[in-house]
C-alpha cells in the first residue's frame, strides 16, 4: 500500500496542466487541481508512475481560473465569436495586451478557438479534494465562464463510495456534470491482478452514486485486460456490473501492454498472456452480447481500438454493432492482417472502409516493408499500439 507523503507548502509556478485527459476532452479547457494519481498502483498504467501525488491549494487553482477568464476577456475584445482569425488578427493579439503566462494565454486561446463548451479538471482524481473545497472551486469557475455547458473529471471508484450523497449532490449542484471513471473490468480477480484498489461491488455503489447525483457517467472498460486465462470471465464480469449501472456512456480503450509497467514485466516473465486481435475481438463480442436492459452509448473512440465504429445506443444499436465484429470475423486472413494494421495507421475505423479504400495499397506496401504475417501480426500491432499511450 502506498502511503501519501506529507503535503509540501503549494507554491504558485504559473498556470499548470496535467499529462493526460479523456480523448472527448479534446476541446475542453484544462484546470488542474490535484497532481497526478493518489492511488498509482494500477499494473497496467504507466502515466504517473514515480511522480508524487499532491493536491494544489485552493487559492492557487482560482489564479490559474482568474488567469483564463483575464485572457478571455482580452481575446473577445478584438476576436468576435466564430469569428476569421488569420495571422494578422493574431498578431493584434500579442502585442495588443501583456502576456505573463504563454502556456495560460495558449490554452484561453484554443479555448476561445473551440466555442468555450467544456472543462476538464485535472489530474487523476479531483474529487478527492474536500468537498467544500471543490464546491468553491466549481462555483468560481461557474462565475467566471457561465456559459460552460460541461465541467467533468475523473474519479476513482474507490474516492467516489467514501464522499457523502449530499457532498456529492453539492458538486453537481455547483457544475460538475460528468465523471469518467477507470472501471476497465467488472471481475474481481482481474481487478485484484491488476491491484486497481476496487471490486465490482465498489465500482457499482460508485456508478449508482454518481447517477444519483444527477452527474452523467462515463464507464471505461478494457478489452484484453484479464489476458488469455480470465478473457471470458473479464467480459461477463463486466457486461454484468455495466447492466447494474447503467451509465450514460460505455467507453473501449484495448489494453496496451506499455514499456515500464508491472504489467510488462508479468509478460516477459509469462504471468501474464496478453490476448491477440482475434481473441480480444470475440471478447468485445461477448462482451456487448452480454449488455442487457441498459440504455447506455457505446463508444470505442480511441485509435488502439481494433474497431473506431463501433458507437451506437442501447438497445436499439446493439445488433449494428455486434455486426462490425462479424464483418471482421468474414474478412479472409490474409484481408484481416491488412484491416489490422491499416487500422493502427489510422486509415480504417471499421471493416467496411477497407473496401475501394485509396489506402490499401499503402497499407499492403507497409505490411511488405516490415515482413508482417498472420503469425506475427500481433507482435507488430503491439509495437504500433505503444505510439499511442
Amino acid at each position: 500500500m502506498n502511503k501519501r507523503k506529507k503535503q509540501k507548502k503549494d507554491t504558485y509556478t504559473g498556470f499548470e496542466q496535467g499529462a493526460i485527459r479523456p480523448p472527448s476532452e479534446a476541446y475542453s479547457l484544462l484546470f488542474r487541481l490535484t497532481r497526478n494519481c493518489p492511488w498509482n498502483l494500477c499494473t497496467f498504467c504507466r502515466v504517473y508512475k514515480r511522480r508524487d501525488f499532491s493536491l494544489r491549494s485552493v487559492e492557487n487553482i482560482i489564479r490559474d481560473i482568474d488567469l483564463i477568464h483575464t485572457y478571455v476577456d482580452s481575446i473577445r475584445q478584438i476576436i468576435i465569436p466564430g469569428g476569421p482569425v488569420d495571422q494578422e488578427v493574431i498578431n493584434d493579439l500579442y502585442t495588443s495586451f501583456e502576456i505573463k503566462d504563454r502556456v495560460a494565454f495558449n490554452a484561453a486561446m484554443n479555448w476561445y478557438g473551440s466555442g468555450m463548451e467544456s472543462i476538464f479538471l485535472q489530474d487523476a482524481n479531483s474529487v478527492i479534494m474536500k468537498p467544500d473545497d471543490l464546491v468553491f472551486v466549481l462555483e468560481h469557475i461557474k462565475k467566471c465562464f457561465p456559459e460552460v455547458s460541461r465541467i467533468t473529471s475523473y474519479a476513482r471508484s474507490h474516492t467516489l463510495v467514501r464522499i457523502k450523497d449530499q457532498d456529492l449532490k453539492r458538486m453537481a449542484d455547483a457544475g460538475l456534470n460528468r465523471i469518467h471513471v477507470g472501471m476497465e473490468t467488472g471481475s474481481d480477480k482481474v481487478l485484484k491482478q491488476i491491484r486497481k484498489g476496487a471490486t465490482k461491488e465498489t465500482h457499482i455503489r460508485a456508478g449508482l452514486k454518481v447517477k444519483a447525483a444527477g452527474m452523467e457517467l462515463s464507464e471505461y472498460v478494457m478489452p484484453g485486460l484479464g489476458g488469455i486465462d480470465l478473457s471470458i470471465e473479464h467480459a461477463m464480469e463486466t457486461a454484468s456490473a455495466l447492466n447494474i449501472i447503467n451509465p450514460d456512456f460505455i467507453r473501449i480503450r484495448t489494453l496496451a501492454v506499455t514499456n515500464g509497467t508491472k504489467l510488462a514485466q508479468d509478460c516477459e516473465q509469462g504471468l501474464f498472456e496478453k490476448p491477440s486481435d482475434v481473441m480480444m475481438a470475440k471478447e468485445l463480442r461477448l462482451f456487448l452480447e452480454n449488455l442487457d436492459n441498459i440504455t447506455s452509448q457505446v463508444k470505442s473512440d480511441h485509435i488502439l481500438n481494433l474497431f473506431e465504429t463501433i458507437n451506437g445506443k442501447f438497445p436499439e444499436d446493439k445488433e449494428r454493432l455486434i455486426n462490425i465484429i462479424d464483418s471482421f470475423f468474414d474478412l479472409s486472413d490474409e484481408a484481416r492482417v491488412l484491416y489490422q494494421v491499416g487500422r493502427r495507421m489510422g486509415f480504417f475505423r471499421g471493416p467496411d472502409d477497407m473496401e475501394n479504400s485509396p489506402h490499401l495499397d499503402q497499407v499492403k506496401q507497409a505490411c511488405t516493408h516490415y515482413g508482417v504475417t498472420l503469425e506475427n501480426v500481433d507482435n507488430i500491432i503491439d509495437e504500433l499500439m505503444k505510439r499511442f499511450v
